[in-house]
Parts: C-alpha cells; structure tokens; sequence
C-alpha cells in the first residue's frame, strides 16, 4: 500500500509538472497546482485501492492518475476572449 500511494504521489506530481509547463498561462499558482496534482493522486490512489482491494497495483495508479488529471483539469481557466459588441450595443 506504501508504494501504490508514493508511486501515485509521485505520478500526479509529474502530471501537474506537465500542466504547468504547458498551460501556464491558464492555470492559478504553480505550488496550488502541484498541491493538487499531488493530492489528486493520492486520493485517487485510495478510493481506487478502497473500490479494488489489494493486488491491483497498475489499476491503483490508473485510478490515482485519473483522478488527479479530472482535479487538473477543474483548474483551468478558459481563455481569454474578447468581448465583440454589436452595432445594436
């Protein structure tokens, strides 16, 4: 159970690395983000260690990347638009 819930830290980690990295501009402080990724997958690690039972350490991780990608993904920010005024306006 230690390793599931350290590899899945870890893998979370790296998946919110990736995300602030790549969407910078999108995303709110890099520590929340890596907070969250991390958290997200220990979380996910145990609901899905929890659903499973013992023995099921890649469908652990699965679960814990999973889960930790939907938390990301709750971060994002949309893009910036701007706002076009009709003539009616």
């Amino acid at each position: 159970m230690f390793l599931e819930v350290l590899g899945s830290a870890l893998l979370g980690f790296a998946l919110a690395w990736v995300a602030v990295q790549r969407l910078a501009g999108r995303l709110p402080v890099r520590g929340r983000v890596l907070v969250t990724g991390t958290l997200g997958g220990v979380f996910g690690a145990l609901v899905t260690h929890g659903a499973l039972g013992p023995g099921h350490f890649a469908a652990t991780l699965i679960g814990a990347v999973a889960v930790s990608a939907v938390l990301l993904s709750l971060l994002i920010r949309p893009a910036t638009r701007r706002l076009r005024r009709s003539a009616a306006a």
